[in-house]
């Protein structure tokens, strides 16, 4: 699998991403929005995962302007810096830099036909943001903190929309969840899927204290029958 690194530039600078191309060279792009601890092992698994499956896939450097090419580990000291320098991120600007991002991705010469988010954590709630705001084939937020409370949001979203959630994660309670499902229902765009016995985080193998063996794949595999849908 090749990879590479491109430079995104942006009003006041630049950052990286970090690219993974298929097999055959070629594919639909989808940009992965990384979670607190950075585009570290967990999310480059994820793309290697999703080159796989013959997707042009790109993680942007959201930290860039805290902290370049943040990584930390998923122990508890990894995890309280990661909170210390997720708690400085601009999140409206973290969006614009990923919409530049995903117009740098549609403009490859391996991209073509469609493009997706994908967004873990952070990135769950940027990726569903973005929906907003870009022009997107499909968006995959799992588990994303900010859903809940810009619900409203969804009214000028006409992509396709998966939300992935746990039912039992301590940081997006169960009655917040419903209140996405409420938002949802009726809407021919928007897909639910609750791993109710699931915490946080469920599907990051990098992680023991989150990640959930039973329900992780069975959420991986919805969400790759989503992309196959929409994006081939």
């Amino acid at each position: 699998m090749e990879t590479r690194t491109e430079t995104v530039t942006v009003a006041d600078g630049s950052f990286d991403m970090h690219l993974w191309l298929p097999e055959g060279g070629s594919g639909p792009v989808v940009l992965l929005i990384q979670e607190i601890y950075g585009v570290g092992p967990y999310i480059r698994k994820v793309a290697g995962d999703l080159a796989a499956l013959g997707y042009v896939v790109g993680a942007p450097d959201l930290f860039w302007r805290l902290r370049r090419n943040w990584v930390s580990d998923h122990g508890e000291t990894g995890t309280a810096a990661s909170l210390e320098l997720a708690s400085g991120f601009d999140l409206p600007q973290g969006v614009s830099d990923s919409a530049i991002a995903l117009a740098h991705l549609r403009a490859l010469p391996e991209a073509r036909d469609g493009a997706g988010v994908v967004g873990f954590c952070l990135g769950g709630s940027v990726g569903y943001l973005l929906a907003a705001t870009a022009e997107v084939d499909a968006v995959a937020s799992f588990y994303g903190s900010a859903v809940p409370e810009a619900t409203g949001m969804m009214e000028k979203i006409t992509a396709p929309l998966l939300f992935v959630f746990g039912g039992s994660d301590p940081y997006i309670p169960r009655d917040q969840v419903a209140i996405v499902e409420q938002a949802a229902a009726g809407r021919p765009n928007v897909e639910m899927h609750v791993a109710e016995k699931a915490g946080h985080a469920f599907h990051n193998h990098e992680a023991p204290q989150f990640y959930d063996p039973e329900a992780a794949p069975v959420a991986w595999e919805r969400a790759v029958e989503f992309l196959r849908r929409h994006l081939g």
